[in-house]
């Protein structure tokens, strides 16, 4: 009977064995603490007679003295204030998934929002006497779709209309925003977002910055070459560089980075391959059902804050070179959010189908995000808000 007990023994030590490597690779993954901040009310909503929030204006602007080369920088301060009100009783919950399901449509900019006015040029003159003459803007008089109770747009994409493209050469091409996170307290009461043009825009130091890719077929949106994302510390082998190329012949692929876009989207496979690794990381929390897009809750109720795994995304480096690379490390709550008053929280990816991915507003909150049209690169700067 000794004999025949040899490989039974043998075995029954091969799932020990496996299972001790399973635990410490798991002990590997790298974790960050998310505090935890449910849904609150949101402000009410001002019009523009009864106070500023819903406007910007030019005489408050900070500025700089002009340079030698006649460019010169100013910073204006933002405020966000959503439109979506549909009743005075909408709970934030109910106004998080307008928000979404408003988000959907704009992915492709087909929702069907329409303005009806004048089109003609002005001389903008800021504080301080920095003019930037014959600015084509609009003035609408029918304003309908997402426009509805916005004190207006400003466009900032790489086409001719846009406001960083007519006054490129007074503020040498370049600009930067800095986005606070819109359901924080300290965002609604005493911080605000804000955006620089000029030089000073771009920080001296801290920032990653990666190459600006051209699209030859569709020259409105930031283009930028994402190459992969880590979770915990480790690359996901799903997320591939292929999933986010660009193809130049036919305009269709690629990752732009976009402020009007809230929750990021990736291509299908590679959104599928992330969600599974953040969620085999983070399986010590409790699930909570879909919520909208989001297909990856949990129900945080109770807590003060959890760990969660962490978030690189990289992008192709400016250096030369094969090996050069600028990684993205996201701060928790870029990617852990709440969509609720009762502590669910989600995973703010999605996934597309529409062949271009997006980098949201929501995964850039809290950095200064450069556009450098003159060194033809994009840049993201941490905690310079």
């Amino acid at each position: 009977m000794a004999p025949e007990s040899k490989p039974l023994v043998a075995l029954l030590f091969v799932p020990v064995l496996l299972l001790l490597v399973s635990a410490g690779s798991a002990k590997l993954l790298e974790y960050q603490t998310l505090v935890l901040a449910p849904l609150s009310n949101p402000p009410p909503l001002v019009s523009s007679t009864d106070g500023d929030d819903l406007s910007w204006n030019l005489e408050s602007a900070e500025e700089v003295p002009v340079a030698e080369d006649g460019s010169a920088s100013v910073q204006l301060t933002l405020h966000h204030r959503d439109s979506l009100h549909p009743a005075a009783n909408s709970t934030p919950e109910a106004l998080f998934r307008l928000r979404l399901a408003r988000d959907a449509a704009r992915v492709s900019y087909g929702d069907g929002s329409i303005t009806t006015g004048e089109f003609s040029t002005e001389t903008l003159t800021f504080r301080r006497g920095t003019r930037v003459g014959r600015v084509a803007f609009g003035c609408g008089h029918d304003n309908e779709g997402l426009f509805v109770a916005a004190a207006g747009l400003l466009g900032l994409g790489r086409g001719r209309l846009s406001f960083p493209s007519q006054a490129g050469r007074r503020f040498g091409r370049r600009f930067s925003y800095c986005l606070v996170d819109r359901t924080s307290a300290d965002s609604l009461r005493r911080r605000t977002s804000s955006i620089v043009f000029g030089d000073s825009a771009v920080p001296r130091s801290a920032v990653v910055f990666t190459p600006m890719v051209v699209n030859p077929r569709l020259d409105t949106f930031y283009y930028v070459e994402l190459t992969g994302i880590s979770v915990g510390g480790a690359r996901v082998p799903g997320v591939r560089a292929a999933d986010f190329r660009l193809d130049p012949t036919t305009g269709k692929g690629g990752v732009i980075v976009d402020s009007g876009t809230s929750v990021t989207r990736l291509a299908r496979p590679a959104y599928a391959a992330l969600r599974d690794a953040f969620r085999a990381g983070a399986a010590g929390l409790r699930p909570a059902p879909v919520f909208s897009l989001f297909d990856t809750c949990y129900d945080l109720s109770g807590k003060s804050e959890v760990k969660v795994p962490t978030v690189v995304m990289h992008f192709k480096g400016v250096e030369a070179g094969a090996a050069a690379a600028s990684n993205l490390s996201l701060p928790a709550e870029n990617y852990m959010i709440p969509v609720d008053t009762d502590g669910v929280f989600c995973f703010a990816f999605a996934g597309t189908d529409g062949g271009i991915s997006i980098i949201g507003n929501i995964q850039q909150q809290g950095f200064r995000v450069v556009f450098d049209g003159a060194a033809s690169r994009v840049g993201f700067a941490p905690g310079r808000c």
